[in-house]
Order: structure tokens, then sequence, then C-alpha cells
């Protein structure tokens, strides 16, 4: 931090000592002065997140106009964006993959203690490449989504804003400032409050729920509002129409829920046994070598398949659930779990959120083509194993079940939603009773302990202090 105050600071002073002190008892004053920063980094976070969503929208069209009309270039656009979105995160390590486990590293290590250590996940120069590489991926095909990437940088902006507050502020923990972003990022980055408020108690945090509900609640409100503002009170995947569960067709919710759940678990175990295994490449030759084949194994997959092998999956999402023809072919699904491997395997940016339920979505409509379901009768057991899968791979069934709720407004299908939630949950801790970002969170957590031991042991500059870790 700079010693002479910046403008931020000088207008909150400013704000303190014209507005706010002469008109606020001490006490009210107080709750003013603790909640003002969150309320403009909810702000922040709603316009980054409209514009990141805008941004990403534009780069997925542009990957399905090349990959349509001109399809062989994917053996050469697919892996030169692999290598770039690569080179852009050797910049920021901490900006590879979902983003998730950072934010959840990052609160672990929030205390008095070892707090710098955040610097190294969730600065302000990391949300910036996360976005970069991430858009890169995605423009050359990549099969990830927004919604974790979205995460850690509202967290990051929560982060910044709250070391900004002027001396003497009463401030929220540093904990909370990054819970609640996390909170703010998602309900932000699907237009789902409730699903951003579940998260945060369900994968974000320990805490009692008192600490902390009011910055989140206020959050993720203004940080909505602020995208409503500029996207409107959309829902993120429409209205589809939902037929009650009758007979037949309870009995298949739970067998979906079970296929879904053990695939989520699958495709987790799948993403950290090619991370363990990248790790034999330690030159920047072999390492290189890992990301380009990464990339021309998935530009081989969508020149066979076409735009359906590419992206975030969300359209897929939609045909299924809007204008499902009952034929989707049988390799879809292989197709996109692979094309998910590799894209996250690369070591570029991108998040499993939403691919996640695309690939769940598939499956569930497999499943129904073998159990010859009427496609009028689909839509809920679509719907069921997008929860299902998603629970799988992040062990969070109230968070599926609420963001596949808010996205849809299917209220009607409550009961099936949770339940397949909890069915997944209990059936994908038989492959790992712990979740992917658990496991991601703890590599996290002894990288920054690496780094900070780097950091601290390496020799002072001439005539200049010892090196320090970045704060």
């Amino acid at each position: 931090m700079p010693d002479s105050p910046s403008r931020y600071t000088r207008a909150l002073a400013w704000l303190d000592q014209r507005i706010i002190r002469p008109f606020y008892t001490d006490r009210v004053r107080r709750l003013i002065l603790q909640s003002f920063p969150f309320w403009v980094a909810s702000v922040l976070t709603g316009l980054v997140a409209v514009g990141y969503e805008k941004v990403f929208g534009w780069a997925e069209q542009a990957s399905f106009a090349w990959l349509t009309h001109t399809p062989w270039l994917a053996f050469v656009l697919t892996p030169l964006a692999f290598g770039a979105s690569w080179l852009l995160v050797r910049g920021a390590p901490a900006a590879r993959g979902s983003g998730i486990p950072q934010v959840m590293a990052g609160i672990e290590l929030s205390n008095a203690s070892q707090h710098h250590r955040t610097a190294y996940l969730l600065s302000l120069r990391v949300a910036i490449i996360k976005v970069l590489s991430s858009l890169v991926l995605l423009l050359g095909g990549g099969v990830i989504g927004r919604e974790g990437p979205t995460i850690q940088v509202s967290a990051a902006i929560f982060r910044a804003i709250n070391k900004l507050q002027p001396a003497g502020w009463p401030q929220l923990s540093r904990q909370i400032a990054l819970v609640t972003g996390g909170a703010a990022g998602l309900a932000a980055a699907f237009n789902t409050p409730l699903g951003g408020i579940v998260f945060v108690v369900e994968e974000l945090t320990q805490m009692h729920m008192a600490r902390f509900r009011m910055a989140v609640f206020t959050a993720v409100i203004i940080a909505g509002l602020t995208a409503q503002t500029f996207l409107g009170p959309y829902l993120y995947l429409g209205f589809p129409k939902v037929l009650p569960a009758t007979g037949r067709v309870q009995v298949l919710v739970v067998v979906v829920a079970l296929v879904c759940g053990l695939a989520g678990a699958a495709f987790a175990k799948t993403l950290l046994w090619l991370g363990r295994y990248r790790q034999r490449f330690t030159t920047l030759a072999a390492q290189a070598g890992w990301v380009l084949g990464c990339g021309l194994l998935l530009g081989g997959l969508a020149y066979l398949v076409g735009i359906e092998g590419v992206g975030t999956g969300k359209p897929i999402i939609n045909r299924l659930l809007f204008q499902n023809n009952g034929v989707t072919p049988w390799y879809l699904f292989p197709v996109r779990f692979a094309g998910m491997a590799l894209s996250y395997s690369s070591g570029g940016a991108g998040g499993v959120f939403a691919t996640s339920l695309s690939a769940g979505a598939i499956l569930g409509d497999g499943i129904c083509q073998l159990f010859d379901v009427a496609v009028a009768d689909r839509n809920l057991l679509i719907l069921v194993s997008m929860v299902s899968f998603l629970t799988g791979v992040v062990r969070s069934p109230f968070t599926a079940a609420i963001l596949v709720l808010e996205m849809t407004d299917r209220h009607s299908a409550i009961f099936q939603l949770l339940l397949s939630g909890l069915l997944a949950q209990g059936v994908a801790s038989l492959i790992d009773p712990h979740s992917l970002y658990e496991h991601l969170k703890a590599g996290f957590i002894r990288e920054t302990g690496d780094v900070d031991r780097a950091a601290r042991a390496a020799p002072a500059p001439a005539n200049g202090p010892p090196a320090s870790p970045p704060e």
C-alpha cells in the first residue's frame, strides 16, 4: 500500500466527515462505515460479472463460427489457444483452473499470521490474468465455464476494497470479505441469489452464520441487482416444461441421480489423476508439449463432433430442455467428458460448473433414451441429472439443487432436485470422501507456503531490506 492516501480513501474520509458523522448516531455510523466498502465491492462485482458474461458469450460464439465454417482450423487454433492460455497463467499461477479452490484456500489462510499469503491467490493481477486466460481458451474451443472464475475475481475485488479502507474505520474481517465476495460472484454469474447464499454456507466456510449473514445477504442482493440492471431479470436456462413425476419416472429419478452422481465423482477423480500425472513433466518443453497435446486432442474431437463438442455446453442444455428431438448421439457425453478433462488439465483458466451441468444433462438424456422415456417426461430427469453430476464433482448437493431451481424457476421439482443431490452425494462418497475442490484447495495452500518460504529465503537486494513475500 502506498504511504499517501488514495482517491478512494480520501473520498471515504470525506463521506464520513461531511455526510455520515453529522447525521447519525455512533452505532449507526459504525454500521454504515463497516458496510459501505462491501456495497462498493458488490456493485463492482456485478459490473465485472456482466462484462465478463458478455465477452465470454462473444468468445464462445466466435469459436462456434470458425469451427462451423472451417472445421480443420481446430487442429491449429485449439492447440495455439491452449498454449497461449497456459503461457498467460504462468504470469500468475494461481489463476489456473476453476478459481473456487483458490477462494477456499484464501479463506482458510486469511487469519492474522498467514493472511499475506492470500495475495498469491486473490490479487487483482491474478483476477485479470484469470479473465484473459479463460477467454483465450474459450476462443480456441475450450470446454470451460465462467462461474468459478467469476467467484475468484469477485473475491479478489472484495479483498482489494477491504484493504483500501482508511485507518480507523471499523472493518469486517478479511475472512468475511472473501466469503462475501464468493457469494456475490456466484449470485451475479448465474443470477441465483439463493444459490450464492447456500454456496457460502455449504462450501466456502465453517464459520457460524451469524458472523457473516448480513454482509453476505447485502452483497448478494447488490451484486445481483447490478447484474440485473444490465441483463434484465433473466433466468439462466428459462422456463422448461416439467410434468409431474409419477410411477416409473419417480423410480428413474433415483436411477439417474445414482448414475450421474457416480459419473461426476469419476470426472473429479479423472481431473485429479491428470493433475498428478502432469507433475511428471518438470521442464518447460515437456510442460508445453503436454499443453499442446491436450489442445491437439480436443481439436480432433471438435473437428469430428462440431460445435457441441466445445464451449460451455449451455446451448446443449437449452436444446435438450426446449427442443429435444429424442435422438442426441450416444457419443456426445464421452466427448464432452474428455473435452472438459483436456481443457482443465491444460493448465489454463476455466471453471467446471456450467460444463458439469451440461455433461449431466447429456448423460441424463442418454439414460432416458435407454429406458425409452417419452420426450415430454424427460425434462425433470434432465434437471435431476444436472444436479446429480454437479454434486458428484463439487459435493455441494443443496447448492446444486438451488442453482438449478433458480435457473429454471421450476419449484414443482424442488423435492426431486433435493433428493437427487443427496443421493448423488452419498454415492459419490463411495468413490472419494472428499470433493474435487477440497483436494485442489489443499494443493493451493501448500503452493502458497512454498512461495512464501521461497520469498523469505531469497537474498536481500543490495542496500535494501530483506526480501519478503508479496502483500
